[in-house]
């Protein structure tokens, strides 16, 4: 080996390298461990003391904020925590661009694009069509032709030549958004947040590990913080016109028995609710649902139950009740405000004064700095702060205000949080404050979106996982229990097989696990339980190089060479570097599809695969050649085997073409039978391919899953619930309102969820303790997941995509690399045949195998994985068959081809034996959550290296003829 004091060097180098990149996070998992010490479970107490070290100096002259941001991330599996995509909402963005027009022909088209969109068709593209079959004139001066276009848009411009500009513009809008929502999660504290947006889909990713306040987090991201100041009217200018909507409702609304009414009188008090008669039928529709404020001078009209806001609002804007109101009144536009602590189910009623446009005298806009504080009562407030023009507006509005007597109500996301009144004349200065029935975290989180600034749109939630914090602690335990366990196995293995020669490839592998590791922390890669598969799987799959070398050295061995002339032999293109090349460019190129398509988990399953493979080339060519080099320089014996495996493999003559039609007739029967279950008995397809909800459940003792499966059907109309791992855990799957989005309908569903478990549930056991897993007993929910039907068609596509990708692409490359398609095709029909009979065994056994096996984002994951090595063990074959074609062999082709299977048949069974312990590590010690994953990798294997041996060879010997087979031969003599 040349330059070997250079790749020393380099070696050598790369290793400090990754140690210095790891201290960090040996650095900042003391520092958190201190932290969590001294809050004792106080998350916003633990986050305030890493705020306090922030700038401290804790490590090599860096500070924590700095070491913190070094060290090697760990995804939500690991960390708990929130991941969720939001979509925003390009309907709402074209609206904004056309000033909110009310155009019939361009609101018809808004709703239309949404209703008649296809597939993975984006949304303004859907749009743009419907506006050109409506024969729509978007450049108009009632649409995007308006005052705020007028430097882009020209009045005499054609549809086609907008729709590039009007594309920008939304694009410029969701960065926008994406900016909004960065400075958000910056302020909220999280640490380590990670935001990305997806494409030009107006999706934007945002993970946080290690967030434990979800619901708040969730209100947070989606809140589109559109504030607004608006005069009120009192309660007197409102009173008649709502005592004659009441009047018109008694003539129209059926009469309805209730079990239990609210009896109406006067004054607040009368909201706690008195019984009565459960005959009495409904003699005031509204005032029955709405209470109605008795003092004068008050902006507040009435209250009422959140519950009944909906049919209240469905009331005041039937169209025979608004052609009551006086021209007094025409402007009038009612608002509900914001619940408080103390009376959660109660909302109060206002009603605001429209201008001439229908907006709002000031918008929030105008706001420079906002800041969370106090009131004159020591109650917690958020002060704002506004720029020259708004200052000028608030003075002109708080003096009209004075004067009238009225309220401004402060409406932020059309919910009124204050209305205070005016009472000392006009302000100046531009100083305003939000007062009420707050929290502290509740003012927090106010200013922070605030400073943060309006999302052009709407945000949604339209995917969405959490972890809870002990689900993660189990996982990290699991994870590293499979890693040890399954790293072990292959070094002991490599070891009793091939002696003093295995010792050094395991040292080899030591470096290639420091390297793997070393390079996540490096790029900022976050490492997933699926990762930690993927980091076990590359250990298996690392010996394979090491396996090639070591096998050709034992051949140039046996055919009389030394140890030096062997070892140097094995390590050139024709010796096993061509072999190990081919192999491990066919696993990256699944590896890298992986990467591009998957999200989440998978992704980072796809980036340790991807390192792995990397590393494990650069320890086997390189840092085991040193090693081995080094041995022969002290002028010891190596034998690449022990007394034991010495004979193992040798002078094998197996017929293997010649058992094709049964080996044909055994993969048809397989194939046949795969195919009856898919078409009849279908695939368990997970919420990422259907859309739906799902929770992992936990228990403080064993539960029938068919009795919860029961009661949750009777609330949610369709529910599944199915043993997960032990019998007092439960995964618990529906479709109850997964198209309505917003963090009310996610809190409703899982609220809806908890008083339907609560006779499972320990008595103490609190809705909050329940949908965050805190108790000390780790009961509750430990994870969701929430998928809308629009991803989950896109999860699908990508994923057949994926898969029907990868296959042409491997297909390319070896009919390149071979020259010839008989290769390919042979490659090709084996993992086809992996394919069809890995998902066979899933259709036919998800119903019986008590553990998840559901077809999901890490099911293609196991694909690919599997596609990957199936390959890199058919390519393995066909570069000794293609080494064989050579003027000197003396044998047919189909003699050579079974020369070439029973020569790697030792690194086909090394190789599949060591990546089968550390798989089976994973699925005995590596959690519930990976289980169906890694039984999918694990049964590909067995298949692949079934499928190598008995498909793949004899399709590409049947397809090849001797003509080909002879201009083959012809061509390698002269290369």
């Amino acid at each position: 080996m040349q330059n070997k004091g250079l790749i020393k060097f380099f070696a050598i180098l790369f290793a400090l390298v990754c140690i210095y990149q790891l201290s960090f996070t040996f650095v900042a998992n003391g520092i958190s461990e201190d932290a969590k010490t001294f809050a004792k479970g106080d998350f916003t107490k633990e986050l305030r003391y890493l705020d306090s070290i922030g700038k401290e100096t804790v490590f090599l002259g860096k500070t924590y904020n700095e070491v913190r941001d070094n060290q090697l991330q760990k995804g939500l599996d690991l960390e708990g925590g929130l991941n969720v995509i939001l979509q925003i909402s390009v309907k709402d963005i074209l609206s904004g661009l056309a000033n909110d027009s009310k155009n019939v022909a361009f609101v018809k088209a808004l709703n239309d694009a949404k209703t008649n969109q296809k597939g993975n068709q984006d949304y303004i593209d859907a749009f743009f069509i419907e506006a050109n079959n409506a024969n729509l004139k978007l450049a108009s001066s009632d649409i995007f032709g308006n005052k705020n276009l007028d430097e882009v848009i020209k009045f005499d411009m054609t549809n086609a030549q907008i729709e590039p500009i009007i594309k920008q513009k939304v694009i410029e809008s969701v960065e926008s958004a994406f900016g909004v929502l960065r400075k958000r999660i910056d302020q909220f504290g999280v640490t380590q947040p990670n935001i990305q947006m997806l494409g030009n889909s107006g999706r934007i990713l945002v993970e946080l590990p290690g967030a434990k306040d979800v619901d708040r987090i969730k209100k947070l991201l989606q809140g589109t913080a559109k504030l607004e100041f608006w005069e009120t009217y009192k309660i007197e200018e409102v009173a008649n016109y709502l005592i004659s909507a009441n009047e018109v409702l008694k003539k129209t609304e059926v009469a309805i028995k209730d079990e239990v009414k609210d009896k109406v009188s006067t004054g607040i008090d009368s909201l706690l609710t008195d019984k009565a008669d459960s005959t009495q039928v409904q003699s005031n529709p509204l005032f029955e649902k709405l209470q109605i404020t008795q003092q004068q001078g008050l902006s507040v009209l009435g209250y009422a139950k959140v519950t009944d806001t909906a049919l209240i609002g469905g009331y005041l804007r039937r169209s025979d009740i608004v052609s009551n109101l006086p021209n007094a009144l025409s402007n009038i536009k009612f608002v509900w405000g914001k619940t408080d602590e103390k009376t959660p189910d109660i909302v109060e009623l206002y009603a605001l004064k429209r201008g001439r446009d229908g907006k709002a005298p000031i918008s929030g806009g105008v706001i420079v700095d906002a800041r969370d504080t106090f009131d004159q009562l020591g109650k917690p407030a958020v002060s704002m702060q506004m720029n020259g023009t708004g200052a000028k507006e608030w003075e002109k509005l708080t003096g009209k205000v004075s004067q009238q007597g009225n309220a401004i109500a402060i409406v932020l996301d059309n919910i009124v949080y204050s209305a205070p009144g005016v009472s000392r004349g006009a302000i100046s200065g531009g100083q305003s404050e939000i007062s009420g029935n707050f929290t502290l975290n509740e003012t927090k989180d106010l200013a922070n979106i605030l400073r943060a600034g309006k999302l052009p749109a709407e945000a949604k939630i339209v995917q969405s996982e959490v972890v809870g914090p002990s689900l993660g602690k189990e996982s990290v335990r699991s994870g590293m229990l499979s890693f040890i366990i399954g790293f072990s196995l292959v070094l002991l293995w490599m070891v009793v097989y091939y002696g003093k020669a295995g010792f050094y490839a395991n040292l080899a592998l030591l470096v290639n696990i420091l390297f793997i590791f070393g390079a996540l922390a490096s790029f900022g890669a976050v490492l997933t339980l699926p990762g930690i598969a993927g980091i076990v799987l590359t250990i298996g799959m690392a010996v394979d190089a090491n396996v090639i070398i070591y096998e050709r050295a034992k051949e140039e061995l046996d055919s009389g060479k030394t140890v030096e002339e062997a070892v140097n032999y094995a390590y050139t293109w024709k010796g096993a570097m061509s072999s190990i090349v081919d192999a491990n460019v066919t696993t990256f190129i699944t590896a890298l599809i992986l990467f591009v398509l998957g999200t989440g988990p998978i992704k980072g399953f796809a980036t340790t695969l991807l390192i792995g493979i990397i590393t494990s080339l650069i320890t086997a060519i390189f840092i085991t050649r040193i090693f081995l080099d080094w041995s022969l320089s002290r002028n010891e014996k190596i034998a690449f085997s022990t007394s034991i495996t010495k004979n193992w493999f040798k002078n094998l003559n197996f017929d293997f073409l010649g058992k094709r039609k049964i080996a044909y007739a055994i993969s048809g029967t397989l194939i046949v039978l795969s195919l009856v279950s898919l078409f009849t008995k279908g695939l368990n397809q997970g919420v990422d391919f259907v859309g739906g909800r799902t929770y992992q459940v936990r228990f403080d003792k064993a539960v029938s899953a068919p009795q919860v499966t029961d009661e949750l059907v009777a609330v949610f109309g369709s529910a599944e619930a199915k043993v997960f791992g032990n019998d007092n855990q439960l995964k618990i799957t529906t479709k109850y309102k997964v198209e309505e989005e917003g963090e009310e309908i996610d809190k409703e569903v899982a609220n809806t969820l908890f008083d339907a478990l609560k006779k499972h549930l320990p008595a103490d056991l609190t809705y909050e303790k329940f949908v965050n897993s805190y108790d000390g007993k780790n009961i509750g929910i430990m994870q969701s997941s929430k998928v809308s039907g629009t991803i989950s068609k896109d999860i699908k596509t990508n994923s057949i995509w994926a898969v029907l990708g990868s296959l042409f692409v491997v297909f390319l490359y070896l009919m390149m690399s071979f020259r010839k398609w008989q290769f390919g095709l042979g490659a090709v029909a084996a993992v086809a045949h992996d394919v069809i009979i890995v998902l066979g065994i899933f259709s036919f056994f998800y119903t019986i195998l008590p553990f998840n096996m559901e077809i999901d984002q890490a099911f293609i994951a196991a694909i690919l994985t599997v596609i990957g090595y199936s390959l890199n063990d058919t390519v393995i074959v066909f570069d000794r068959v293609r080494e064989y074609l050579d003027y000197n062999s003396s044998s047919d082709f189909k003699g050579l081809v079974n020369k070439a299977l029973n020569t790697t048949l030792s690194r086909t069974i090394n190789t599949s034996a060591t990546t089968l312990v550390v798989l089976l590590a994973i699925f005995f010690f590596g959690g519930d959550s990976v289980k169906g994953f890694v039984f999918a990798i694990l049964v590909g294997i067995l298949v692949g290296t079934y499928s190598s041996l008995f498909v793949a060879t004899p399709v590409m010997n049947d397809t090849m003829s001797d003509k080909e087979a002879k201009k083959m031969a012809e061509f390698k003599k002269e290369e």
